[in-house]
This record gives C-alpha cells, sequence and structure tokens, in this order.
C-alpha cells in the first residue's frame, strides 16, 4: 500500500544525508569484527574520573528520600525543571557576571531538538509571505544543522578564509568581506568549537558577528556543545560571550551523558518561552534524568572543576597525541593539512590536490574497516560543486584509543597514496 505524505512529512520523513551517513556506520559497525577502527562517529570517550562522578550521583539518587520519584516517575515543566532552570541561570551569573535568571534558560530533549526548535521558530515561511535564512557565517559547519528545517532549505552559509598556519597546518576565518545580511536573514549561528573542523572563532571574530546580529535586530545563536564552560573541550584562548541578543545551547551530551539528552539553551525570555511551548506540543516535558544527575554539581560549581581539570585535559592530550600520530604517518609523502585543533573531539584533514572525491575516500577507507565523515556533508548551505576544497577534506574522530587512530590513519595514508599513484 502506497501512502501520500504531507509537505512535511516528504521533508523530513524520505531520508537525509546524515540518516544515510548514520545508517551507513551503523551498519558497518554492526557487521565489522575486532579490527573495526571507528574514527567517524561522535561518540565521547568513556573517562573513568567522569564515569565514577555518574555512578556516585546514581548511588545517591537512590539513596535519597525522594530522588528515584524526582528523576523517573514524574513530569517536569516543558521548559525545565525549576530548581535547575535557577542553578543554571545562577551559575553563569557568579562565573561570568551575565544578568540571567530562570527566565533567560530552558531545557530540550538534547542540543538536535534545541537546534530543530531554534531554526523552525525563526526562519522559513513567515506570517507576512517573506521566506527567511539562517546565515552560517564560516562553513564547515555542524551536518546535524543540514536538515533540521521542517519544510524548506533554511541556510546560507560563507565560504571561509583560509590561512596556513604551519607547515601542515591551517586555519579558517570569517571572510567578512563577503558577509552578506539582507532583510531575509533571520539569525546568524555558528558552532564554538566547530563540529568538524576544531576551529574557534577567535573573541574579535565573536564581538563583530555580535555587532552585525545587534544592527540588523536579528538574534546571534552559538552552539557550545563542546565548548566553555562545559564540557570545556576548548583548547583555544577564547571566552565565553553573552548579551541580550545572543541564544547559546550548551549540552550534558560531550560531557559525559549523551543518553540523557539533555540540551540547555539560554536566551532572551521570549526565545526561551517559545522553546517551552514547543516542547509540550512536540513531547510534553523534557527528561529528568540528566537535570538530576547534574543538579547539585552546578549548584556547587563542581561541573566547571569536572569540565576543566578532567574533560578539557583529556581530550586536549588525545588532540595532541594525534596530531603528533599525522605528522609521523603522512610526513610529507603527499600533501596534506590539519585544521589548527582548537577544541572538540575531530581532526579535520585536508588533502589538496586528491584526485577522488572525499566520498570516494570514504568508500575506499570503509572496505578496509575504517569509519571516518567524508567532508562534502559540512558544506550545506553553498552549493559550489566547483569549489574542490570541499571534496578534500574528511573528519576524523581522536576521542577512540591513541592505538586505534595511529592504525585508522596508516590506512588512510596508504588509501592517499594508493589514490595518487593510480591504483
Amino acid at each position: 500500500m502506497a501512502f501520500e505524505f504531507s509537505t512535511i512529512g516528504q521533508h523530513l520523513g524520505t531520508g537525509s544525508g546524515i540518516e544515510e551517513l548514520m545508517d551507513d556506520l551503523g551498519h558497518a559497525l554492526a557487521k565489522g569484527g575486532p579490527n573495526i577502527k571507528m574514527l567517524g562517529g561522535g561518540q565521547p570517550a568513556r573517562i573513568p574520573e567522569i564515569n565514577a562522578v555518574w555512578r556516585e550521583r546514581l548511588e545517591q539518587l537512590m539513596a535519597e528520600e525522594g530522588g528515584l520519584e524526582r528523576s523517573l516517575t514524574r513530569y517536569d515543566s516543558p521548559r525545565g525543571n525549576p530548581h535547575f532552570l535557577e542553578a543554571i541561570a545562577k551559575l553563569f551569573r557568579e562565573s561570568f557576571g551575565w544578568n540571567i535568571g530562570p527566565e533567560n534558560v530552558a531545557v530540550t530533549a538534547g542540543g538536535q531538538t534545541a537546534f530543530f526548535f531554534l531554526f523552525n521558530l525563526l526562519a522559513g515561511a513567515m506570517p507576512d509571505g517573506r521566506r527567511k535564512k539562517i546565515l552560517l557565517p564560516v562553513v564547515p559547519e555542524y551536518i546535524g544543522y543540514a536538515n533540521q528545517s521542517a519544510t524548506e532549505e533554511l541556510f546560507r552559509a560563507v565560504p571561509p578564509v583560509i590561512t596556513e598556519t604551519g607547515p601542515h597546518e591551517f586555519k579558517y576565518g570569517v571572510d567578512f568581506d563577503h558577509l552578506e545580511v539582507g532583510d531575509d536573514v533571520a539569525a546568524i549561528c555558528f558552532s564554538r568549537p566547530t563540529n568538524p573542523t576544531g576551529n574557534v572563532l577567535t573573541d574579535a571574530e565573536v564581538a563583530r558577528l555580535s555587532g552585525i546580529a545587534k544592527d540588523h535586530g536579528i538574534p546571534l545563536i552559538i552552539d557550545n556543545a563542546y565548548g566553555a564552560p562545559f564540557p570545556n573541550i576548548f583548547f583555544a584562548d577564547a571566552k565565553p560571550f553573552w548579551d541580550e541578543h545572543v541564544i547559546l545551547t550548551f549540552s550534558l551530551s560531550k560531557i559525559g551523558l549523551p543518553a540523557t539528552r539533555t540540551g540547555i539553551v539560554i536566551g532572551p525570555p521570549e526565545i526561551i518561552s517559545a522553546l517551552g511551548s514547543m516542547s509540550a506540543i512536540v513531547g510534553l516535558a523534557n527528561t529528568n534524568i540528566g537535570q538530576q544527575i547534574v543538579l547539585p554539581l552546578v549548584e556547587s560549581g563542581k561541573i566547571l572543576e569536572l569540565s576543566n581539570d578532567i574533560v578539557r585535559p583529556f581530550y586536549q592530550e588525545k588532540s595532541r597525541l594525534a596530531v603528533k600520530a599525522a605528522e609521523e604517518i603522512f610526513g610529507d609523502a603527499f600533501p596534506w593539512r590539519v585544521h589548527r585543533s582548537e577544541g572538540a573531539l575531530f581532526l579535520w584533514f585536508w588533502f589538496p590536490g586528491l584526485p577522488i572525491t572525499s566520498k570516494e575516500l570514504y568508500e575506499r577507507l570503509k572496505r578496509r574497516e575504517v569509519l571516518v565523515v567524508p567532508g562534502h556533508y559540512f558544506f550545506f548551505g553553498h552549493d559550489d560543486p566547483t569549489w574542490r576544497h570541499r571534496d578534500e577534506c574528511i573528519r576524523v574522530s581522536f576521542a577512540m584509543d591513541e592505538a586505534v587512530v595511529r592504525d585508522g590513519l596508516k590506512i588512510i595514508a596508504e588509501e592517499i597514496r594508493a589514490c595518487l599513484s593510480g591504483s
């Protein structure tokens, strides 16, 4: 029997690049043997010291009178647990001096849901017939944004300025000379640090983008899934930023609680109220367990201590070892560059002059049980097939064991050499 889908159903229910990729990776993992090298996902590492904290908190909840009930057996407000909202606002007030209260904070069912709500709240078809876009000031950008629209393409993107910062290193920057903000732009959005590249927009770039957004009366959305102050997988010398027209998103996923699906949004009260309404319609309320696990850690500020003293050094060392391994393994055998690693869980490799596309390289690597992510998925919003750079890059996770990362890099090097030799 053939069913007819609505416009929204056709847009959301008939496949996407991210679904195809994740399904492909999932099947490869399910069928793969012990030699599979999973360098393509965004799964955070299991840090023993952090896992011990979660275990202790779960034991405390079980021992507390009413702890289990608060966590699992009742609905919270659609906007989040009131105690949790106040704790988040207080944490940012006291840590950064931001003038915010619980009315500036909402919880969503993960950061991905937060962006689905925000993008569709602000952009798309408007009541007066106009159609608005989300402006990405620099691509590549997070693949999970690409299909977030309920009905239509929402993004316009600006290619980056590329600066060579070392013999095999480069960095992306915002090309302000080509950044155009017309009446059809609903918001400016970027992740910091950026998934997939580990790029951190400088404080000066952020301040300038904030000024542009304020001048045009639109929000500036900053995705802090990997950023400061938690989980603080943030290696650059840069500061958290907020203003009255700024919307910030955070998550408990990369600090080590991805299965709790807990996203946190800080923004203007009008936006926050709308997110609560959308959460009520879509899911009644959000999950409680993540909020209950971290509530005392937020209240005491320990969540910042864990991020600064355990999570950040853990990933910074993994990044250092992965870059060192790439330098040793790739050497000068072929042209390659890696984006300066300033945060997140990934290295972003660029192979100038690669004779095949990154998708073809991905397929070759998959046959050898090395899973990466081809770069072209991250350049949505800028449809220029003649820009070869988008097909010369891959994303590689360094969250796995060092030996797995090294073995994967060795096979990547072998495949690059084989491509260049025509085999």
